[in-house]
């Protein structure tokens, strides 16, 4: 692992993750794409012309830093002149082709699609696709072309506080709007021309058809598909939620996991042709193009192309017998995925793989060293132990961040399914060849369902074990880094065990209870008012150290599922909620909030500007009552008519009296 901290890429890497993060968030690179790759064609021929080491070397880090940097404008197509936006008028006409299918609404089939031209113009970019679902709607196919006059809209926000932010989400795939349609308001165009993506999707259609006419249960055949086809659209909420509680959502998705199991398999079936003359090239010829063969038939989503191109470079280091062939090409296949991609890195899905790749290299080693079976079986089961250990190891920290809980049975889930998802794999490929030649034995067709099935059985069993699933865990970013400090340092201490490792170990700790004890404090002493956005409902909350009162008109049933509550406490390290009555008035922090619902009192004495807050739509004249109370803002929440919050609007905007209106602003928080 020293060797690792010395390779150069390992560096190349930092420095262009540095870069990635600074102008995402800054966006201060404006040059355009010739202007761009000018610049760093110039720091090029000074990393070759300067002759000085020191001066080199800096110039070097500056280079890839701005490959970072530019990588991001590179890839943000809004600095397009071809950009869809660009050319948008009204009653525009746009010619739409379907990219990627996604997971359906209640009440809409969702697609990706590329926006191919904009009136006579050819245009690049990507929207989001809303159409409605009715009894006599086809879902549409991948490649599928459609002329309509759309609607663009931009992404809709959270309309309350931590959140999922599903408008960030898309964002930084590329999507900054979408757009709503029905049957019979665009005309589907004959498409000539079939990409790898459509022909990858027919395949997998093919494959499902053939699968149905082997009386597979749902969820066998939901499992199945997810597993070798990476289509997760057909599985249930309830079983994803238990494989979500037992630790082993993973085994859903096609990732590194199912890829790496492939490798290792790939590379025992063919080992005899090392013995050929160029045995080990040929080897790893196969090998890729079997590898990407899978990544074809998985549907080539992004979460599979990033796992195959990781284990390709994998593969391909392999085949020469050199030492820390596995750090360096995972390092490597990190930097070409970020200079192809770098809006990879705001991918959950990329930030666990490699969290749980450099875990595993950092930690399995060293946990693998405290005891050394000396039979086979044992060393094989002992081995799958701490390799699922430091994957955990390597993940916690984030998991825990991104999903507020630690399911504390993975090692049980996982150390029972890893063992066997080489030969579940193995039997899936047998089982979906035989069914495609129409060859498929029915028993062996029941004997395979029956294991998904099994494997259902037991991870729901799991999943029910509610006083191993540590649910509700606030970890904020700063605090999660403090974590990888301390695993990163103490690790590193463990393999070199010197004293001033050990301060460095001791001085994390430290750092981490710093942090800890600061959050802790900020939430004893912060208050907040706080209205929350439900729409037909009223929901305020006055927020007191780690206690929240609220006040509200949700049933007792509704309210235990309400989302916006459950993710600001969690959020917000509120320890206590207590439901109470503020009337018509709250005070706070030397102001006053008038409540006034649909009873329309408002005539209330000893009040200057306060600020007033609209409830249930009460039929009152808005023009009179900001003459009367002279009000500091006037603020509407999802229980009233949108009709009624327009109209007050108008009348706010004409009388200079601020105007927030939660159904658009999102929450109204009001602080100390």
């Amino acid at each position: 692992m020293k060797r690792l901290l010395h390779y150069l890429p390992l560096h190349f890497v930092v420095l262009g993750i540095l870069g990635i993060f600074f102008q995402f968030f800054t966006q201060f690179w404006i040059l355009n794409p010739k202007e761009t790759l000018f610049l760093l064609g110039f720091i090029t021929v000074l990393v070759y012309v300067i002759k000085n080491r020191v001066l080199r070397t800096l110039i070097t880090f500056l280079l890839f830093f701005f490959i970072g940097v530019s990588s991001v404008y590179i890839n943000d197509y809004r600095n397009y002149d071809s950009f869809y936006d660009h050319h948008l008028k009204e009653n525009s006409i746009v010619i739409l082709q379907i990219h990627s299918i996604l997971k359906p609404g209640n009440y809409y089939h969702k697609y990706e699609a590329k926006v191919l031209k904009v009136d006579d113009k050819k245009t690049i970019g990507t929207v989001l696709v809303n159409i409605k679902k009715d009894s006599t709607s086809i879902p549409l196919k991948v490649d599928s072309k459609l002329l309509l006059k759309p609607i663009l809209k931009e992404v809709i926000p959270p309309l309350n506080p931590h959140q999922f932010n599903y408008k960030s989400y898309l964002a930084k795939q590329g999507i900054h709007h979408e757009l709503f349609s029905e049957n019979g308001q665009f005309l589907h165009l004959n498409s000539q021309r079939t990409t790898l993506l459509g022909l990858s999707a027919k395949f997998r259609n093919q494959i499902q058809e053939s699968l149905h006419k082997y009386n597979f249960k749902k969820n066998e055949l939901s499992v199945i598909s997810a597993l070798l086809l990476g289509q997760r659209q057909d599985i249930s909420k309830e079983l994803i939620k238990d494989y979500q509680r037992a630790g082993a959502v993973h085994i859903l998705a096609v990732s590194g996991l199912h890829v790496g199991v492939i490798l290792l398999i790939l590379a025992f079936i063919f080992k005899p042709i090392e013995r050929l003359k160029y045995g080990k090239f040929l080897k790893t010829i196969i090998i890729v193009l079997l590898l990407w063969m899978f990544a074809f038939i998985a549907g080539l989503s992004a979460s599979v192309v990033r796992a195959v191109t990781m284990f390709t470079f994998l593969a391909i280091g392999m085949s020469f017998k050199r030492k820390n062939v596995v750090e360096f090409s995972f390092i490597s296949s990190m930097f070409f995925l970020l200079l192809i991609k770098p809006m990879f890195l705001f991918d959950v899905g990329f930030q666990l793989s490699y969290s749980a790749v450099f875990g595993i290299l950092w930690t399995q080693p060293k946990i693998y060293d405290i005891w050394k079976p000396r039979f086979k079986i044992f060393d094989f089961f002992w081995q799958l132990v701490t390799v699922s250990i430091a994957a955990q190891i390597g993940i916690l920290p984030l998991s825990i961040y991104y999903f507020q809980q630690f399911p504390g049975l993975f090692l049980a889930s996982n150390l029972v399914i890893i063992p066997f998802l080489g030969a579940i794999l193995i039997g899936g490929v047998l089982v979906i060849s035989l069914s495609l030649l129409n060859i498929l034995p029915q028993f062996l067709a029941d004997f395979y369902g029956m294991i998904i099935s099994l494997m259902n059985t037991f991870i729901s069993w799991v999943s029910h074990q509610e006083e191993f699933l540590f649910k509700e865990i606030s970890v904020s970013f700063q605090l999660m880094l403090c974590w990888y400090v301390v695993i990163f340092l103490g690790i590193y201490f463990l393999l070199h065990k010197t004293s001033i490792k050990l301060i460095y170990f001791f001085i994390s700790i430290a750092l981490l209870q710093s942090v800890f004890l600061l959050e802790s404090n900020k939430n004893k002493s912060k208050e907040e008012i706080i209205v929350f956005h439900k729409s037909r409902f009223s929901m305020i909350g006055k927020r007191i150290g780690e206690r929240l009162l609220l006040q509200h008109n949700i049933d007792s049933l509704r309210f235990l599922k309400e989302n916006s509550i459950k993710s600001y406490s969690i959020a917000e390290s509120i320890t206590e909620i207590k439901e109470t009555n503020f009337k018509n008035v709250i005070s706070f922090s030397n102001k006053d909030i008038l409540l006034i619902d649909s009873l329309g009192i408002y005539q209330i004495s000893g009040m200057n500007a306060p600020i007033v807050l609209m409830q249930y739509s009460p039929k009152i004249n808005m023009t009179r009552l900001i003459k009367k109370i002279e009000p500091s803002q006037i603020i509407v929440d999802g229980s009233n008519y949108k009709s009624d919050a327009i109209r007050w609007e108008n009348i706010c905007i004409r009388n200079n009296v601020p105007f927030h209106y939660t159904g658009i602003k999102g929450a109204y928080i009001l602080k100390n």
